[in-house]
């Protein structure tokens, strides 16, 4: 996929399970959400893994180590090596390693998977501010990470301490609803101190080499559930990328998406992997996918025919990022969305 910006998505002849060596897929509300596996996920992996398809685990959240990962996804029914699961926490670890010295203190805001994979890139992680430490490093430390800790960072930033971050994804998906994420917590430090973190995880590049560094992915396809950190982060690291609608976005953003937040491919679920993609072509003054044909004009976006529910979406995303082009589009979907249950 080139840097020039993508006006609807692509189709496929083949399973993306077969037309892409190695799935990078993000955990929560793609694989599991709230720990529990997500419908059709463990079933749909099972099918890709035996057609030989590599999968590893991509994910933004700092909290848990790689083995607690693989433990987790293996109780869940999908067998998985720790080598199989790569973290924003071991991204930010090697972003803090190639700037200070070995063996050197570095203030700990987050949960064990920071800690794991400072000590694995030679640095020592300490609890205070008054430690010594020569950087700040902040991830999603769960939902019980005292108040406290944001504190400790606070006083070291503020005596001119470099201050890194796991991510900044301001929410996080769970069986309860939509939960404060990393984000959350960075604005928090942001504010006390007016200093800007340096970041690692998904969208930015550290994220994006760390993966590849560890997967040697060759035609790798970046799998996700959110349009700022999964698909931006695959139009950063100029790979494919497939949006499934198990997480966080919904039908009304993915037509406003702008160019970075475009995925190649939209799916309901994980059974996309498995099977090829209807391809998207003009029709007239709109653009045709199975039974559905989509138009933009005036203040709207307007929708004709019947079908699979999914294709109607992707002719309506076609209608809208053409008539958007390198912008977001402002045109009113919902009419549209509501005759597809979306």
């Amino acid at each position: 996929m080139s840097q020039s910006f993508r006006t609807r998505p692509d189709g496929s002849g083949q399973a993306l399970s077969e037309a892409y060596d190695t799935a990078l897929l993000d955990l929560d509300g793609v694989v599991y959400a709230g720990g529990n596996a997500i419908a059709y996920a463990v079933e749909s992996l099972g099918t890709a893994r035996a057609g030989g398809m590599h999968l590893a685990y991509v994910t933004n959240n700092a909290l848990r180590t790689p083995d607690a990962v693989a433990e987790h996804l293996s109780e869940l029914g999908i067998p998985t090596g720790a080598s199989d699961v790569i973290t924003s926490a071991q991204a930010v670890a090697r972003l803090i390693s190639e700037q200070v010295p070995g063996g050197a203190r570095v203030l700990v805001v987050g949960g064990d998977g920071l800690r794991v994979a400072l000590r694995e890139r030679g640095l020592v992680p300490v609890e205070s501010a008054d430690d010594d430490p020569v950087a700040v490093v902040q991830g999603y430390g769960g939902p019980d990470l005292p108040w406290s800790r944001f504190a400790e960072a606070s006083y070291a930033i503020a005596r001119g301490v470099p201050w890194f971050a796991s991510n900044t994804d301001l929410t996080i998906p769970s069986v309860r609803g939509i939960a404060p994420g990393n984000g959350a917590a960075v604005e928090v430090v942001r504010i006390a101190t007016g200093a800007e973190p340096q970041v690692a995880g998904k969208p930015l590049p550290p994220m994006h080499r760390e993966t590849v560094l560890r997967t040697g992915a060759e035609r790798p396809l970046v799998v996700g559930d959110r349009l700022d950190t999964d698909i931006e982060g695959a139009f950063n690291g100029e790979v494919d990328s497939l949006l499934v609608l198990t997480g966080v976005t919904d039908g009304a953003q993915l037509l406003a998406a702008p160019p970075q937040h475009r995925p190649t491919y939209v799916d309901a679920d994980l059974r996309g992997l498995l099977t090829g993609q209807p391809e998207v072509v003009e029709a007239g003054d709109g653009f045709r996918c199975g039974g559905w044909t989509a138009t933009a004009g005036g203040e709207r976006l307007a929708l004709e025919g019947e079908g699979e529910a999914l294709d109607g979406l992707r002719a309506l995303c076609a209608a809208a990022w053409t008539a958007a082009g390198e912008g977001s589009c402002a045109l009113d979907g919902g009419k549209a969305l509501a005759r597809l249950g979306l």
